[in-house]
């Protein structure tokens, strides 16, 4: 095995070469009196706990079955009770995508030098990596899901509001358009529990700092939390509000490659997306191994003067009761 270039954790821009000087080689390591090393900040990823999720072991797939309604209605006297017209039901499958991995080499004389703990922060950064790309496949899936229709015959399919083009982020254009997803959620007997919404961050925070359109009197109260944490807008028409930067990467995007690797299918046009609003039932994941880091350590040790450090994933996402899958558009 050979590595064409190691990755220099004590260099600006991550390479490492047999050409570079000692300055340029250890350009971050210890100096006297150094400032701190500023980290890069984080996204937060949120949509692991919004929709179904469920282990996969012994298996490639997992099958869904979703129904349709009954009907009812009045028995005439003298008259024999029959069947009623079957219950329409179908399936969704969701299957695994490949394993999704990231990793990066420390060298040893790197490491020794270095002002900062490479390894830990490494670990923090190759585990956020990994969840971002799945908040994002779960983001892709729901915004499909309210462009799809039901697999189920009579069922409706996923819907979209829109909310007009040049509105992505007016507050009361938002709101009014959460409350019209709520009234098809309510047409469509969606559970009042599992409602749940992604914005960008800065919808989030234009709906919070918008009191003339009084989202703050009706929204906000000692049980929402406050103004100051960032963390006072709750819910709104019963829909829990979360924020995401994965969506403010979304928008303006329409996704119509395929990439190697992914078996489900990711694909969807997201140029006038404007946010998510859906119940926990619209989708769901599966997971072979759950995220994970691994170090190398022994012959490979010895051999390279280093570790590897990988962090691994296996996962897969689809949409199931579509009816419930909704997304806000500025079209």
């Amino acid at each position: 095995m050979t590595f064409s270039a190691f990755q220099g954790n004590n260099v600006v821009d991550g390479s490492r070469t047999p050409s570079q000087d000692y300055e340029t080689r250890y350009a971050t390591s210890l100096k006297l009196f150094s400032g701190e090393v500023f980290n890069a900040f984080n996204d937060a990823t949120i949509f692991k706990g919004l929709v179904r999720n469920y282990s996969l072991r012994g298996g490639k797939s997992k099958q869904f079955l979703l129904t349709g309604k009954l009907s009812s209605g009045y028995h005439t006297p003298g008259t024999p009770i029959g069947p009623d017209a079957g219950l329409k039901s179908n399936e969704k499958t969701i299957i695994m995508d490949d394993l999704l991995y990231s990793s990066q080499f420390i060298y040893d004389l790197d490491e020794m030098l270095s002002q900062w703990s490479a390894r830990s922060e490494i670990s923090k950064q190759i585990g956020e990596a990994l969840a971002l790309h799945y908040d994002e496949r779960i983001a892709r899936v729901l915004a499909k899901g309210a462009t799809e229709s039901s697999v189920v015959t009579g069922e409706p399919g996923g819907f979209q509001v829109n909310i007009g083009a040049g509105n992505t982020n007016d507050a009361q254009a938002i709101v009014d358009g959460f409350f019209e997803a709520a009234a098809v959620l309510d047409e469509r007997s969606a559970p009042a529990d599992g409602r749940c919404a992604v914005l960008s961050p800065r919808q989030y925070y234009s709906l919070i700092s918008s009191v003339d359109t009084n989202i703050l009197n009706r929204e906000i109260g000692n049980s929402q939390g406050d103004m100051n944490s960032g963390k006072g807008l709750y819910s709104i028409a019963g829909i829990r509000i979360y924020k995401s930067n994965v969506l403010a990467g979304m928008y303006g995007t329409n996704f119509s490659s395929d990439v190697s690797g992914e078996n489900n299918d990711y694909k969807v046009d997201c140029s006038a997306l404007a946010g998510l609003v859906f119940h926990k039932e619209a989708a769901g994941t599966l997971e072979a191994i759950g995220p994970s880091i691994e170090t190398t350590s022994g012959d490979y040790h010895v051999q390279y003067q280093g570790d590897l450090i990988v962090g691994k994933l296996a996962m897969g996402a689809d949409t199931l009761r579509v009816s419930v899958a909704g997304s806000i558009q500025a079209a």
